[in-house]
């Protein structure tokens, strides 16, 4: 039989910034259904990693996969545009454009991806609590909920794989467990692999492994809490 492969995999990364190391040789699999935390202290090679994976920026040594294709390899543009089908990502800062509506924010991924379903990106907005939202202009929302809308336009699309960066870090207790049950959620019901980075205990207990990130290596696999 042939193996399924995995949503998401990384193969030895390897990533310098002048005499800084940031990843040294870091190796991971996400596979389809699956929800993966990465914790670590700041300066740890986190964002790096991410960038990486999430096909940002290319690795100086290694390779990255998505869905069995390895995509570090491929031009910037193709890169760009697979991505847009493939993943969706969550930064720690929403980038919602201000002079579109809540709704027309959401839709920006699905449309890239030559989509346009407003009906999931309507059910999106109610399972974050934005419900009743979809016309208002990002400027009248509170941070928490750009934030909100930020998680919601990143699963728009059905994306294979979730890459998340601190996606509760600005969101009280109530809407951060909201999000973080959304996440699995979707890894769930549609068989997403979803990796998401994050100092907080309570989101990590979410998933179904956490990985520890700590000078550019991964240095332990813990099960998840919950």
């Amino acid at each position: 039989m042939t193996a399924v492969p995995a949503a998401l995999e990384a193969r030895s990364l390897t990533q310098r910034y002048g005499s800084l190391t940031a990843l040294r040789g870091v190796s991971l699999r996400v596979e389809a259904g699956e929800v993966v935390a990465v914790t670590g202290p700041s300066g740890s090679g986190k964002s790096t990693l991410l960038h990486l994976l999430g096909g940002l920026d290319v690795p100086q040594e290694g390779e990255v996969w998505w869905a069995g294709t390895r995509v570090d390899t491929l031009d910037t543009q193709v890169r760009a545009t697979r991505r847009a089908g493939q993943v969706g990502l969550v930064f720690q800062h929403h980038y919602l454009l201000d002079d579109l509506t809540v709704i027309e924010n959401v839709l920006i991924p699905s449309r890239l991806a030559g989509q346009r379903d407003e009906a999931r990106a309507r059910d999106l907005l109610a399972r974050v609590g934005l419900g009743g939202r979809e016309a208002a202009l990002p400027g009248v929302l509170s941070g928490g909920e750009r934030q909100r809308v930020a998680v919601a336009r990143a699963l728009a699309a059905r994306p294979a794989t979730v890459l998340a960066d601190e996606p509760t870090g600005s969101l009280d207790r109530a809407n951060a467990q909201a999000v973080a049950q959304l996440l699995v959620n979707l890894a769930r019901e549609e068989r997403a692999g979803v990796l998401f980075v994050t100092h907080d205990d309570r989101l990590a207990a979410f998933a179904d492994r956490t990985l520890h990130l700590l000078d550019g290596q991964f240095t332990e696999s813990v099960p998840a809490l919950l």
